[in-house]
C-alpha cells in the first residue's frame, strides 16, 4: 500500500470527451500541480452521491483559496459511467477520473473486493494531498478488507482535508 512521501503510482486513464476517449497519464494529472484526490467504492452509489462527491464539490474554492490546484475523485468505473454521474451531481469543479482497469487503485494499494455486494473489485474510500505527483498527506478509511459489511466514511471526508490543509496551506500571501 502505498503510504505518505510515496509517489503517486504511474498510470494511463481512459477519459471520454467530445465523443472520443483521451488517454491522461499520471504525470498530466499530478505534476506541478498540489491536488486533492479522493476515491470511493463506486459512481451513483449513495454515501458516495449524498456526501463525498457533493461535499468535495461544495468546498472546491475553501481548496483552492488554500493552495490546492485541483480536485479529482477516482472511481473503478469507466469513463461513460464517470461522465453520467457528473451531469448526474451538477458537477462543475471537481474532475471525474475514470480508473475503469483499477491500474491506479491496485498500485495505490486500494483494491478491495466487493462481490459480497455485487461490485466486484473497486476501491477502498480514501482521500489524499498530492503535491507533485508525492503523496503529502493520506486519510484511509478504518477496516480496509475485502467484502467489508459496513462502508466506513469519517476519515476521508472533505471536512478532514481542509482541517489538514488549514493547517498545511500553500497560500499565496498578498502582493
Amino acid at each position: 500500500m502505498k503510504k505518505e512521501g510515496d509517489s503517486v503510482p504511474n498510470v494511463e486513464f481512459k477519459f471520454r470527451e467530445n465523443g472520443d476517449f483521451v488517454t491522461r497519464t499520471t504525470t498530466d494529472l499530478f505534476s506541478g500541480k498540489r491536488v486533492v484526490v479522493f476515491s470511493l467504492p463506486g459512481a451513483f452509489t449513495p454515501t458516495c452521491s449524498a456526501y463525498q462527491l457533493p461535499g468535495f464539490e461544495e468546498k472546491f474554492e475553501d481548496f483552492s483559496a488554500l493552495g490546492v490546484d485541483a480536485v479529482y475523485c477516482v472511481s473503478v468505473n469507466d469513463a461513460f459511467v464517470m461522465n453520467a454521474w457528473a451531469k448526474d451531481q451538477n458537477i462543475e469543479k471537481v474532475q471525474l477520473i475514470p480508473d475503469g482497469n483499477a491500474y491506479f487503485t491496485r498500485a495505490m494499494g486500494q483494491l478491495v473486493a466487493k462481490s459480497n455486494l455485487g461490485f466486484g473489485d473497486r476501491s477502498w474510500r480514501y482521500a489524499a494531498v498530492v503535491q507533485d505527483g508525492v503523496i503529502e498527506k493520506l486519510f484511509v478509511e478504518d477496516g480496509k478488507s475485502d467484502n467489508h459489511e459496513a462502508d466506513p466514511y469519517r476519515e476521508s471526508t472533505p471536512e478532514q482535508v481542509y482541517d489538514y490543509l488549514k493547517v498545511n496551506s500553500r497560500e499565496t500571501a498578498p502582493v
